[in-house]
């Protein structure tokens, strides 16, 4: 069975998250991306649509008025930054509500809710495999040369920036795919990797020392950004 979604949300990077979420559900098939609230109740209009991923602070008309005033409306997880909204969401029968920045098993848990409800059986979950929520059994599929491939998380160094591609720095390999570094970030276990520049994001246990303007990893030396200085003194307790 295909559950037909439509995403619903004013900022092109939240779409990106939940595109690059759920492109590997194949029991999903994504309808439309909706930039505004009126956009998403013509699609509504003219499509059947079973699942709706909903922001619900968007300009002109909110999630939630474009819910309600639906005569037959599809299931719908909420995604918002405000967390005020939770009991109004709740209240209009939503299968979720996720707070941004989404985490990724947070959205798993929020994708079997959805599998229950719609009855899904056998479904596969290849973004990611979790057997516990311990990072070495973390897994990301990573599109490289057309093909999806698959990296443990505790075997990533680095991750560099190469505009609309990114690098991801193995023991013995390096991996590019067309992707955004912001996007990879919010993938990541943020209790293991930091974001140190603008161009690199490393992983915490891999590095072998750092002072106030860089951290050494796998003998290279990444430079540490000025707007990122403040985040690495507290978490890597720099001392300048």
């Amino acid at each position: 069975m295909k559950i037909r979604a439509i995403l619903v949300d004013d900022e092109p990077h939240a779409l990106d998250v939940l595109v690059n979420y759920l492109q590997n559900f194949n029991e999903i098939e994504i309808v439309a991306l909706c930039p505004n609230a009126i956009h998403a109740f013509q699609v509504l209009q003219q499509n059947k649509v079973d699942l709706m991923f909903l922001d619900i602070k968007m300009p002109g008309l909110t999630g939630t008025d474009l819910l309600r005033s639906l005569k037959n409306p599809p299931k719908v997880i909420f995604t918002t930054a405000y967390q005020d909204y939770a009991i109004e969401g709740f209240d209009l029968n939503a299968i979720d509500y996720l707070l941004k920045p989404i985490p990724l098993d947070r959205f798993l848990r929020a994708m079997d809710k959805v599998f229950t409800v719609f009855e899904v059986t056998n479904r596969q979950v290849s973004l990611i495999e979790k057997a516990s929520v311990s990072t070495k059994d973390v897994f990301l599929y990573l599109k490289v040369d057309r093909k999806m491939v698959k990296v443990n998380v505790n075997e990533i160094f680095w991750i560099e920036s190469l505009r609309d591609y990114i690098k991801v720095v193995l023991k013995d390999r390096a991996l590019i795919s067309k992707q955004k570094i912001s996007l990879l970030e919010e993938l990541l276990p943020e209790d293991d990797f930091i974001r140190i520049h603008r161009s690199f994001i490393v992983s915490i246990p891999k590095i072998e020392g750092y002072h106030s303007h860089a951290v050494d990893i796998s003998g290279k030396e990444l430079p540490i950004g000025r707007n990122y200085k403040a985040d690495c003194q507290r978490r890597l307790k720099l001392v300048y």
